[in-house]
């Protein structure tokens, strides 16, 4: 029976192969190729309707 040994005191490797298994995979495609749908800006920096006084100005 092996003994618990808490994750902050295991070694690097130990620790490595913990944190891979936990990781989901690509299934065979390229994370840096891909973009997100979320990118796109979050919100515009322009309004979109003028307010009226600015037209006559």
């Amino acid at each position: 029976m092996e003994k618990f040994v808490p994750f902050d005191k295991m070694s690097k490797k130990a620790k490595k192969k913990i944190t891979d298994a936990s990781r989901r995979s690509w299934n065979g495609l390229s994370p840096v190729t891909r973009v997100a749908d979320n990118d796109i800006k979050k919100y515009k920096r322009h309004p979109k309707h003028r307010k009226s006084a600015d037209i006559f100005y």
